[in-house]
C-alpha cells in the first residue's frame, strides 16, 4: 500500500484512549481548533471521524486522540507505519477560535469528560495565545482515564479536576463543581458524552450568555451521506458533520441525540464480533 500518511506514533495512553500522530501537511494547513478529519487505516477499512487535538503546522504533524469502542478502532491501534487516508479538516470551526476578537472580555469555561479533553485542547491554547484566560472543569471516571494532564495545565488559566470515585480532585461529577463557580462566566463550552453535556446544558441555560456543546458522539461516516448524525437544533434538523459539530447546547434536543446513540449498536456489535474471529483465524 502506497500512502503519504506516516504514522509517527500510534501508543496507547490510557486504558482504552491512544495518541496516533501522522504526517500530513496538508490536512493542518488551513485547520482551525473545533473541526475534524476522517481516518481509514487501509483501503478497504470504515471510516473514522475524529477531533483534531493538536497540530504543528510548521513539521505537518496531526495529532489525534482516538478511544478503542468497536472493530474500525481496535484496528487502528495496530497501524504502525501509515494510514490509507487522513481527509481534512472538515466541519464548522469553533467560533470563538474562528473570531476571537468578537469575544474579548467574556469570561469562558470549558468542561471537559473524559476523551472529551482532546478538542477541548486545541481550542483553550489557540485562546490563550490570543489572549484569553481560560478555565476548565475536567472529569473522568477514576484518576488513571484523566488525559493530557501536563499539556492542558500549561494553557489553562485554572483547572478543576472531578472523578466518579473521587481518586483524583473532587468527587462527584462536572455538574458539581461547576455549579459552585457558574457566576464567573459567561460562556460554557462542553464537550464529552452526550449525557454529560446534557446536564451541563440544563444546568446553565438561565446562568450564562452562550452554552456550546460538540455533537461530534453522534458522527459515523462524517461525510454527511450517512445520516447517523442527523441532531435537531432550535427545531431544525442538522448534521453533526457539515452544520457542527459545534451547536448552541441551549437549543439541541438531547433527548433525541441520546435515543439515536443506540441505532447501530447491533450492527457495531455484530462487525466487532466477526473483527475478532477474522483476527482470531489469523492468528492460528
Amino acid at each position: 500500500m502506497i500512502s503519504v500518511y506516516k504514522i509517527l506514533q500510534n501508543e496507547k495512553i490510557s486504558e482504552n484512549s491512544y495518541e496516533l500522530i501522522v504526517e500530513a501537511p496538508l490536512v493542518i494547513q488551513k485547520c482551525i481548533p473545533g473541526q475534524f478529519v476522517i481516518v481509514m487505516s487501509k483501503e478497504d477499512s470504515e471510516r473514522i471521524p475524529l477531533n483534531i487535538y493538536d497540530y504543528d503546522k510548521d513539521k505537518g504533524y496531526l495529532h489525534l486522540i482516538y478511544q478503542v469502542v468497536g472493530a474500525s478502532t481496535e484496528e487502528l491501534t495496530e497501524m504502525k507505519e501509515e494510514l490509507f487516508s487522513v481527509a481534512g479538516p472538515l466541519g464548522m470551526p469553533n467560533e470563538m477560535c474562528a473570531n476571537p476578537e468578537a469575544f474579548k472580555g467574556k469570561r469562558i469555561c470549558y468542561v471537559a469528560g473524559g476523551v472529551g479533553i482532546a478538542p477541548i485542547y486545541p481550542q483553550v491554547k489557540f485562546l490563550k495565545e490570543h489572549g484569553f484566560d481560560i478555565d476548565v472543569v475536567y472529569g473522568a471516571r477514576n484518576a488513571n482515564l484523566l488525559l493530557i494532564r501536563d499539556k492542558i495545565e500549561k494553557v489553562v488559566h485554572k483547572i478543576r479536576y472531578v472523578t466518579d470515585d473521587g481518586s483524583f480532585g473532587e468527587k462527584g461529577f462536572v455538574t458539581d463543581v461547576l455549579a459552585k463557580y457558574l457566576k464567573d462566566y459567561d460562556i460554557v463550552v462542553a464537550i464529552g458524552p452526550v449525557i454529560m453535556m446534557k446536564n451541563v446544558a440544563e444546568l446553565v441555560k438561565d446562568s450564562v450568555e452562550k452554552v456550546i456543546v460538540s455533537m461530534n458522539p453522534l458522527m459515523v461516516d462524517g461525510s454527511g451521506m450517512c445520516g447517523a448524525c442527523r441532531c435537531k437544533v432550535d427545531g431544525k434538523m442538522k448534521f453533526a458533520c457539515i452544520h457542527g459539530p459545534e451547536f448552541d447546547g441551549s437549543k439541541v434536543d438531547f433527548n433525541l441525540a441520546l435515543q439515536r446513540m443506540s441505532i447501530y449498536k447491533e450492527e457495531e456489535q455484530q462487525k466487532w464480533e466477526l473483527y475478532k474471529k477474522k483476527k482470531q483465524e489469523g492468528e492460528n
